[in-house]
């Protein structure tokens, strides 16, 4: 009878040989509680997404969680910079 082992199981298993598991879209989506759209959008917007010689996509956990933060980040200043501008509009206003 076969075990289901867990992302954590995977990651312990193969740390020891220096290798990440790759997760398929259904366990991303799972993990964020995303659906398939948003990890279709998070690979167009690049996204580090692997492909299997039969087509396949797989995603290292450690490179999309990097991206997702890196992502954030980039929104953060994206949103203290759209309200500076508007704070000058107004002030010059």
């Amino acid at each position: 009878m076969a075990t289901t082992k867990t992302l954590a199981d995977r990651t312990a298993s193969l740390a020891p040989v220096g290798l990440q598991p790759l997760l398929t879209q259904e366990q991303v989506e799972d993990y964020y509680g995303v659906s398939g759209w948003t990890v279709n959008q998070w690979v167009k917007r690049k996204c580090p997404v692997e492909r299997l010689p039969n087509g396949q996509r797989r995603f290292n956990f450690q490179a999309v969680d990097a991206w997702r933060s890196e992502q954030a980040g980039e929104a953060v200043l994206a949103t203290a910079e759209k309200s500076a501008n508007a704070l000058a509009a107004r002030r010059s206003a």
